[in-house]
């Protein structure tokens, strides 16, 4: 490659597709552009990802091929879009009359021809029609008369076109089109768009001509109706069938035509009009069916609020989010959604964080609290000073990683595309076999074979096998984004169902990673509670985490804390002051040793004990000697012991500590949350060894915070990350969105349930495939059975996939 090319990576969301057939056509055809290094279609998703070396291809180039094969193409959606295009300008407008996809895909196509526009895209689900075109080289009538001209309506959204700031920058003003959730559903659907009407009208001629022939006795006017019926459904079919032979690609599409158009040869216009019906029944059917299975993420999507109100020069003003800016501040009431990732700087308020951490209960958010978009603000008034631009925030980072998950490629699903590479050429092979050896070898009759292999055709086509692996990981992906926790990649779901070995990271991870005051001791007459208010008192005004827990837990206690008098800090050794009567002092040993304080053995018993659990002890005394001590150690997760039962209950067994911590405190904390394996006073590189270590025995899982455990995370087959959601989401393969550990096991079982549902969906397409291939090769079945079946199939390995996405995690 020379030196000077740079690679480029084009993602797109393509419409039109019918089945994963289409899918391998777009990639097989982008794939013949020079400079074309990589092409990726997922039909589940509709996703396009294209690598290419921009000094021999183009993006307008590739965008032609796509559509110049009949579908469309446009930018992924992104909430906060701008582009600097002064010398552009963007047309939105709503078309009717449009009957299917390929509708869309012609006005798209020939919008495309016009010297000046740059891009066209025409959304067949909302009739939506965006172009972006030059204004000194093609005008706005242009463009409209070229799409009446093919037959269409066309009505321009003015409040909807793109208006630049005073800046010159414009925003795009596809982000304030409403949310495909709002697509039709149940009778709607088959009613009022266009697919539906051509099912049932397609049904329609169907049963008036089953009506003619059976029960009128009109055989021709029964035909007459059957035709009708297969006009009707085949159009849109006939033109993908089309593009399908112009590439020398045996698609369905082409095969059900193949089909139908074989069945009317015969004269068997029955069966030639039922194929069809049948087939664009199945279709619309897992189009329907799927599509609602796409819109998991459109949820999130559909969370942030398109504006926002800002403090501005003293005043309260509603702003578009895309164009606030860092350091602004929002004001929030209650019952209004955060609009951006933030922190709280003045308020008191609970906010229901479920859309983004999966958390069931609201959580009070005050000064110095980090708030997300998305979320809603319940009880009182909060100002929020932004932190992150819309394109930054929280949700959209999930929204961008669930939906490169959903579109990625397990490891089984490769395995299914080397299959199916194999599998379809051997099918065609057999097929022509079947009509043409018995004819010119044996006499045999043309007809009955030629029959044969149309129903093999059909019958053998792998649609249900293609598309079982990746609904079903779009189905779990989904499930599990909603309730917290967020799966970066089908092969991170994937390897999770397969785990035998966890290991986790100690601080951060099954500890809180802050000190906890575990105990308070005291010697002599002096009690409890006045030793930790004297230690309290003496550190309130220290930012050291070890004064802090002190504090916390003397407020916990509801201790009145006083002001100290002539206070005296010793930089790594502790304070002293006066409080009450007598001086005090408060530190470590160092601190004592300094002032020549005596330790008595009792004293000195209760300081080893403390140290032999593995905690850290604070010293409290007077000149006469210690008053009491109190033990300190990195809290542990209130959720962590349970964490671990739910593993072992699910059946992993091997579950390791990996720590950098003293062993005393690793096997403490490995005790009391029931961890029997551990490994202490580890370096990174020795974290690192380890887990290679047990990746010998198996299919290791790393968990931790992704903060000083990235190498381990990184060398494990799949890696878990729980903490601060913003690092948590760069970090590992799997994050707990909610920082709840209990979560892991839930996201385990869940992945284990995918990988059963994709088994059995495979299997069910193996053996339905292979049992009806032989019972079209013995004759017993014809085309409308064949079609059945292969539909049927799909129909229903789709389904079995949406039971993940209805599941709850914790059920799985």
């Amino acid at each position: 490659m020379n030196s000077a090319s740079v690679l480029k990576t084009l993602q797109a969301q393509i419409g039109g597709m019918d089945c994963g057939g289409c899918a391998k056509t777009i990639e097989a055809t982008l794939q013949q552009l020079p400079g074309v290094t990589e092409a990726k279609v997922s039909f589940a998703t509709e996703r396009l990802s294209v690598t290419y070396d921009s000094q021999q291809v183009n993006e307008t180039a590739i965008r032609d091929r796509v559509t110049a094969l009949g579908y469309t193409i446009e930018p992924i959606p992104n909430q906060t879009t701008q582009v600097q295009v002064p010398s552009t300008q963007t047309l939105q407008a709503q078309v009717s009359g449009m009957d299917c996809g390929g509708c869309a895909r012609t006005i798209a196509a020939n919008l495309q021809q016009l010297s000046g526009v740059t891009e066209a895209t025409v959304n067949f689900a909302s009739e939506r029609l965006n172009v972006i075109y030059d204004p000194q080289q093609v005008s706005e009538i242009d463009i409209t008369k070229r799409v009446t001209d093919l037959g269409y309506t066309v009505e321009i959204d003015r409040t909807a076109n793109s208006s630049a700031d005073a800046d010159g920058t414009i925003v795009n003003s596809a982000d304030c089109l409403p949310s495909r959730n709002s697509d039709l559903g149940g009778w709607q659907f088959w009613l009022k768009t266009r697919r539906g009407q051509t099912v049932v009208l397609s049904g329609i001629g169907l049963l008036l001509g089953w009506i003619a022939e059976r029960l009128l006795s009109l055989p021709l006017v029964a035909q007459g109706f059957y035709a009708i019926s297969l006009m009707i459904a085949i159009v849109p079919i006939l033109r993908a069938a089309w593009i399908a032979l112009k590439l020398r690609r045996a698609d369905m599409n082409l095969l059900m035509t193949l089909a139908a158009i074989g069945a009317a040869i015969l004269n068997q216009w029955l069966q030639g009009a039922l194929v069809i019906f049948l087939f664009a029944l199945g279709t619309t059917l897992q189009n329907f069916t799927l599509g609602r299975t796409r819109n998991a993420i459109r949820d999130l999507m559909d969370l942030t609020p398109a504006t926002a109100t800002v403090r501005r020069s003293g005043q309260e003003v509603s702003v578009p989010v895309a164009r606030i800016q860092i350091g602004e501040i929002l004001t929030i009431r209650p019952g209004q959604r955060i609009a951006l990732d933030g922190v709280v700087i003045s308020g008191l308020s609970a906010v229901d964080q479920s859309p983004i951490t999966g958390e069931s209960l609201p959580e009070n958010k005050e000064k110095g609290d980090q708030v997300f978009a998305g979320t809603l603000n319940q009880t009182r008034f909060l100002e929020v000073e932004v932190t992150h631009t819309a394109s930054d925030t929280t949700v959209a980072r999930i929204v961008h990683l669930v939906e490169e998950a959903q579109e990625s490629r397990a490891p089984i699903q490769q395995w299914v595309d080397r299959f199916s590479a194999i599998y379809t050429p051997i099918v065609l092979a057999l097929a022509a076999g079947i009509t043409l050896i018995p004819p010119l070898l044996f006499a045999q009759p043309f007809q009955p074979w030629f029959y044969k292999a149309l129903v093999l055709l059909v019958i053998a086509c792998p649609c249900a096998l293609v598309i079982a692996t990746p609904v079903s990981l779009i189905s779990a992906i989904g499930a599990a984004t909603r309730q917290g926790v967020l799966f970066k990649s089908g092969n991170a779901l994937e390897t999770a169902g397969r785990l035998t070995t966890l290991a986790f990271d100690k601080t951060g991870t099954i500890t809180q990673g802050l000190p906890v005051v575990q105990k308070v001791q005291h010697l002599g007459s002096m009690s409890a509670n006045m030793v930790l208010l004297i230690a309290a008192s003496l550190e309130q005004q220290s930012e050291h985490p070890l004064a802090k827990a002190i504090v916390v837990a003397a407020m916990a206690q509801g201790l009145d804390l006083e002001a100290p008098e002539s206070f005296t800090a010793v930089p790594g050794k502790g304070i002293w002051a006066k409080f009450g009567q007598a001086v005090y002092f408060v530190g470590n040993r160092r601190l004592f040793e300094e002032q020549n304080i005596e330790l008595s053995a009792a004293a000195k018993s209760l300081l080893a004990e403390i140290e032999s659990q593995g905690q850290t002890p604070v010293l409290i005394g007077t000149q006469q000697g210690l008053v009491g001590a109190i033990a300190l150690a990195d809290g542990i997760r209130l959720e962590s012991a349970e964490a671990v039962r739910l593993l072992k209950r699910i059946g992993l067994k091997r579950l390791v500590m990996l720590t950098g911590d003293r062993s005393a405190v690793a096997r403490q904390v490995a005790h009391e949350v029931g961890i029997e394996e551990y490994q202490a006073e580890l370096l990174p590189e020795d974290k690192l060894q380890a887990i290679y270590k047990l990746r010998r025995s198996g299919v290791v899982g790393m968990v931790g915070d992704g903060i000083n455990d990235t190498p381990a995370l990184s060398a494990a087959d799949v890696s878990f990350a729980v903490g601060k959601i913003d690092v948590a989401l760069e970090a590992a393969d799997v994050v707990l969105v909610g920082n709840d550990l209990r979560r892991l096991g839930d996201a385990i079982n869940l992945s284990r349930r995918t990988l059963l549902v994709i088994q059995q969906s495979i299997a069910i397409a193996l053996v339905l495939n292979a049992t009806f291939i032989i019972l079209g090769v013995l004759g017993v079945i014809g085309l409308p059975i064949a079609v059945f079946e292969d539909m049927g199939s799909s129909l229903l390995v789709t389904l079995n996939a949406m039971r993940l996405f209805k599941i709850k995690i914790n059920e799985a």
